[in-house]
């Protein structure tokens, strides 16, 4: 059993399938919600992983924001020690942020589904290996990053370049959401501050077209996203063997 740090920036943005998945492990999970508590000041002594999820602020909005130099300093730590970390959309941002990479606005956003490619070492990857050849993903991400110079680029999309790296052998960073099921992308798609974020966008672009993608493209999108977090959750340890009273 691993105890889980995840740190979270909006109540629409949560582990997702990440939840259930560490929970069927026997894993423990603390969320540190900055919404709620942005002086937050979490430690990583009892930890033996760290999620970074996503949210709709900027990595250089630490002055309306402050709680994302924590969040920088936890990473930084987090990688310093060997932990196993994983950054999703603005958590993957920061991660290219602490590692010096240029992070900074797309040439046009990416809402919806995107195809995303892998690279010529995917393959050789211990986590996204199970990406083996251009798949649509979701996507919802105004800014992108640059793959770190000391990381390796796993995925690319046409739009916005480096879409997931690898830094080390303990840290990923993915700019996609694998961890959305239908659920939470209907709940966006509800929501008025992401429905006002897709009319603002200038992708001509309704909540209309984006279901009917999900309807085509998440049965595959979900099967990716079981394989790629199962691997990734191999580097927190063993599932706890479950008991069952009165078997042998």
């Amino acid at each position: 059993m691993a105890r889980v740090l995840v740190l979270k920036h909006v109540a629409a943005e949560p582990l997702g399938l990440l939840d259930p998945m560490l929970r069927e492990r026997g894993h423990r999970i603390r969320y540190v919600n900055f919404s709620r508590d942005p002086h937050a000041r979490p430690r990583l002594d009892r930890y033996q992983a760290l999620i970074v999820l996503g949210g709709p602020m900027q990595v250089d909005d630490a002055d309306t924001h402050p709680h994302l130099l924590t969040e920088c300093r936890l990473i930084e730590k987090a990688m310093a020690t060997d932990m196993p970390v994983l950054g999703i959309c603005l958590g993957a941002q920061l991660i290219a942020h602490v590692l010096g990479a240029p992070v900074g606005p797309c040439r046009q956003p990416e809402i919806g589904w995107y195809d995303l490619d892998p690279t010529n070492v995917t393959a050789h990857d211990p986590v996204l290996a199970p990406l083996e050849s251009k798949q649509p993903v979701y996507q919802w991400h105004h800014w992108g990053f640059d793959c770190p110079t000391e990381a390796v680029t796993l995925a690319t999309s046409r739009e916005s370049g480096c879409q997931a790296f690898r830094h080390g052998e303990r840290t990923w960073g993915f700019q996609f959401h694998l961890e959305l099921d239908e659920r939470l992308i209907r709940r966006w798609l509800t929501l008025p501050f992401y429905r006002d974020d897709l009319a603002r966008s200038g992708l001509k672009k309704t909540p209309e077209d984006l279901r009917a993608d999900t309807h085509r493209w998440l049965p595959d999108s979900l099967k990716l996203a079981d394989a790629v977090f199962g691997n990734w959750l191999e580097l927190i340890g063993e599932p706890q063997r479950r008991i069952v009273l009165g078997s042998r």
